[in-house]
């Protein structure tokens, strides 16, 4: 999917979806709907509407959750 090219395009909603869930490695439909709706990007499904991530995908989100929980928790 190469999350990390649509990243920008999501919807705030949808990308703190993704960073509250950083462990998800298969996206419910109801995600993969409001990526599709912000992107036109077509994702591979599954049979339920479902979309399993790449180990990059996984590996972005990831590291974005982490950068936004450090940001989060900075000393002023």
């Amino acid at each position: 999917m190469d999350i990390e090219k649509l990243w920008d395009r999501l919807e705030p909603e949808t990308r703190q979806w993704l960073l509250d869930n950083p462990g998800c490695r298969i996206l419910p439909r109801a995600v993969v709907a409001a990526i599709t709706k912000a992107t036109g990007a077509q994702l591979v499904q599954d049979r339920h509407g479902e979309t399993v991530l790449s180990p990059s995908d996984c590996d972005f989100i990831r590291t974005a959750a982490h950068l936004q929980d450090a940001h989060s928790h900075k000393s002023p």
